[in-house]
Order: C-alpha cells, then structure tokens, then sequence
C-alpha cells in the first residue's frame, strides 16, 4: 500500500503547480510587450498569482511543520535522500523569495502590487529607478532558477514513476486512498 501524503497537501501541491505553471510563461510573454493598458492588466494578473502563491507557500509550510509527509522509499540511496531534501528546501525558499522579489521591484519602480485590486498592500521600499531594475534582474534570475529547479522536481518524480518503478509520485497524486 503507497503511503499518501494528506489530501491537504496533494491539494495545495497541484494548486501551486497549475499556478506556477501560469505565472512563468505569463512573466516571460508580458515582459516585452509595448506599454499599454493590456500589459498593464497582464501585469496586475501576475501580481495576483504571486501574492497567491506566496499566501500558499506560508500555508504549505504551516502544514508540512505540522503533518509529516510519507517516507521515502525504503533503499533509496543516500544521495537521492539528500537531494530530495535539498530540491525541496531550495522550492520553498524560491517560493517565498520570487515573490517578495517581485514585490521589492513593484514598489521600487513605483507600481502599488493590489491583491485581485481589492487588498492594496504596502511598498516595501522607495521609489527608486536603479533599485527598481536591479531587483528586475535579480526577479528574472530566480524565477528561471525557480523554472530550472520545478524541472528537475518533476523529472525526479517522473525517473521515479518510470525508471525506478516506485510509489513516490502516486503518493502525491489527486486520485485514490488518503489519510
């Protein structure tokens, strides 16, 4: 029997996923466009998904702090143990940080981030036009190494699915028995 993680964090794993999965090519596709007020909206869509994942990613580690995933499987050699953990610990860190990231460069370039343009939050620096492209930079660097690192996530999960024949993606799909 394949020991699940909670149906909680199968949840909150694939919301995040489709969101990721949304927010990078919509930043890669907006980030050239000419001004108007269509990138505008595309840039507030983008903000919506960021704040979102980052509201998510405090949620998911308030439940993985306090519900303890499933083992790994048993044999797994140690070097994959380790880096299951570290690729996991780098996707967390990344999620908090890209957003927060994005957010400093909003409020540097002097753009209010508005959650679903209702919740205005607030500027986490001046305006300041070098700051502002500088934390452009450095949002572009981790949202690719965010891209790069969900890559090897998912190539990892699909190695073991296919390649090693064991239950570590079924234990995180939405389908079958939960705890």
């Amino acid at each position: 029997m394949t020991q699940r993680y909670t149906l909680t964090a199968i949840s909150l794993h694939w919301l995040m996923a489709v969101l990721l999965f949304g927010i990078f090519p919509l930043g890669i596709y907006m980030h050239d466009l000419p001004l108007s007020p269509a990138k505008l909206q595309l840039y507030s869509y983008h903000k919506w998904i960021g704040v979102t994942v980052f509201m998510l990613v405090l949620l998911r580690l308030l439940w993985r702090a306090t519900h303890k995933p499933p083992p790994l499987p048993f044999g797994m050699p140690r070097w994959q143990e380790w880096a299951s953990g570290a690729v996991h610990a780098l996707l967390y860190l990344l999620m908090l940080v890209v957003p927060v990231s994005g957010w400093l460069m909003s409020s540097a370039k002097g753009f209010k981030t508005v959650w679903f343009g209702i919740v205005a939050l607030p500027d986490l620096v001046a305006k300041d036009k070098a700051l502002g492209e500088w934390l452009g930079e450095v949002h572009e660097v981790l949202s690719f190494t965010l891209a790069l690192l969900i890559v090897l996530h998912v190539a990892a999960a699909l190695k073991h699915h296919f390649l090693e024949r064991d239950d570590v993606l079924r234990r995180m799909l939405p389908w079958g028995d939960f705890k």
